[in-house]
């Protein structure tokens, strides 16, 4: 499901004092969306909040354009000129000494497996080393 609507704010948000008014913005887009898409599961996106905050909190938007998605369960608000995101790659974190042997992985991995690897002592052994008494905070 992909819509598109055009939201009126401004005269809900002219109800409320002037250093609230993006706050009562957002929870009129909620209402809205709520109305319009029969879900109360809804999240606004991160452009669409930046837009709605811009110009701070005494001054939103008077009407604003929103692309609605619908994932799974939830209900999401994208602004129509937020960019599209990539997806994520997953990132190989867990990968056996025998595959790094083997050259089958890139040096720049291989660099940040060994880094975690690479363990660093705590302040209990750094004492029992030094033979000196733990300081308790």
């Amino acid at each position: 499901m992909k819509e598109s609507y055009v939201i009126p704010l401004r005269k809900e948000f002219r109800k409320a004092p002037r250093y609230k008014q993006t706050s009562k913005a957002i929870r009129a887009l909620k209402a809205f969306l709520k109305k319009h898409t029969k879900s109360d599961k809804i999240k606004i996106g991160k452009y669409l909040n930046e837009e709605m905050w811009k110009n701070g909190p005494k001054n939103p938007p008077a009407k604003i354009k929103v692309k609605i998605i619908k994932e799974g369960e939830f209900i999401k608000a994208k602004s129509i000129n937020a960019p599209e995101e990539p997806k994520k790659e997953e990132k190989k974190k867990n990968i056996k000494k025998d595959i790094i042997e083997k050259k089958e992985v890139p040096k720049t991995i291989k660099k940040e497996i060994n880094k975690e690897e690479k363990k660093v002592p705590t302040a209990k052994e750094l004492a029992e080393k030094k033979d000196k008494p733990v300081r308790k905070a």
